[in-house]
């Protein structure tokens, strides 16, 4: 079953209020995108600690439902 690209932006704001998404589906097919999150929350923290709070916010989706995610972050300045 293939996961939403507004559902996947719905988690991402839930656990980031302040984030700027933008979620492109690579391949037309619900299982593999590419999203780009803006967050003020990501200040202070590496790529790693970053992604890693993205993935959080989708709850244990990805691999799963979710199977691909080409992830990149970006600490919004203040």
């Amino acid at each position: 079953m293939a996961m939403d690209a507004g559902e996947i932006e719905r988690m991402i704001r839930d656990a980031l209020p302040d984030a700027t998404v933008a979620i492109k589906d690579l391949a037309g097919d619900g299982d593999h995108y590419a999203a780009t999150v803006t967050s003020a929350a990501f200040r202070g923290k590496s790529r790693v600690q970053q992604h890693q709070m993205v993935y959080g916010a989708l709850g244990g989706r990805m691999g799963g439902v979710l199977h691909a995610l080409a992830l990149t972050t970006v600490a919004a300045a203040e």
